[in-house]
Formats: C-alpha cells, sequence, structure tokens
C-alpha cells in the first residue's frame, strides 16, 4: 500500500473517533527514519491544547482499529502527538482560523524577491494569502503556498 493511501486509510479509522470526541486532525505522516518506519498522526483539540493522556487515549484506539484493519504491512512505531505551538496549517480551513496570527509562510517560487514570510496572517480569502511584516503588506496566491504553519514570536 502507498504512503498515500496509508494516510487516507488512516484518517479514515480515526475521524469519526476524533470528531465525536472533540479533536482535531492536523496530519497523518508515515515516514522512514533510517531503518524504522514511523506513522505519526498530529491531534489538537478544538477548544484549546491536547494533553498526554488525550493522546494516550487517541493512540490506544487507534492502535486497536490499526490491528483490526491492518492496511501497513512493514513494523512500525505509532506516535499520537499535539502538533506543537508551530503547528502547520495543511489545509484551507486551518488557514481562515489563523487570521490575525502569526504565522511563517513559504513560497513555490519568489514573491517580490522573497519566498519566507513571517508576520501578521491579515486575511485569506481562498485565493489569496495576505501576510503583513512590519508595515508592509504581502499579498501571495495560495497557489504557491510551499508550507504554512503559526509561528512564535521571540
Amino acid at each position: 500500500m502507498s504512503t498515500a493511501m496509508i494516510k487516507t486509510a488512516v484518517e479514515e479509522m480515526v475521524n469519526t473517533f476524533l470528531d465525536e470526541n472533540g479533536f482535531e486532525l492536523v496530519d497523518v505522516e508515515y515516514v522512514k527514519e533510517g531503518s524504522n518506519w514511523f506513522l505519526r498522526v498530529y491531534v489538537d483539540k478544538l477548544e484549546g491544547h491536547i494533553d498526554i493522556d488525550e493522546c494516550g487515549r487517541i493512540s490506544e484506539y487507534l492502535s486497536e482499529k490499526l490491528d483490526e484493519n491492518d492496511p501497513i504491512s512493514d513494523a512500525y512505531f505509532l506516535e499520537v502527538s499535539s502538533p506543537g505551538a508551530e503547528r502547520p496549517l495543511k489545509k484551507p480551513e486551518d488557514v481562515h482560523k489563523s487570521v490575525g496570527k502569526h504565522v511563517f509562510v513559504t513560497t513555490y517560487e519568489p514573491i517580490g524577491g522573497l519566498k519566507e514570510f513571517e508576520g501578521t496572517l491579515l486575511s485569506f480569502d481562498g485565493e489569496e494569502v495576505v501576510v503583513e511584516i512590519g508595515k508592509k503588506k504581502h499579498t501571495i496566491s495560495y497557489a504557491k503556498v510551499a508550507s504554512a504553519r503559526l509561528a512564535i514570536i521571540f
């Protein structure tokens, strides 16, 4: 089974449980590091930050589902965790919810000579992201966004 198919299968297994319990699936990764495979599931709470006990509960549920359905033929390590303070903004809904917050955005190609933008996310209309850096506003086509995440101000 391909990595994309594994990701989709895991999302389908866990989404209903997460929705019913007030959690949100942020991302699923199935990656090889050295000689080991890792299935990483990043989860957050709809109204705040997820704690270690909640991650444990989700891990137990998902582990049972994976044992029942067995979509992964290789040996792997299952990790369920919070996406952290610098949470990735993977879906358009994530970007919408982050308007007004400090973000870090990278682009596939330079826009106005820049490929990295760190500042306040002023708006997102589904097609364009507007990030304010200092007093300058940068409008970025969402199709050109390579990655976006929340950023911590030091």
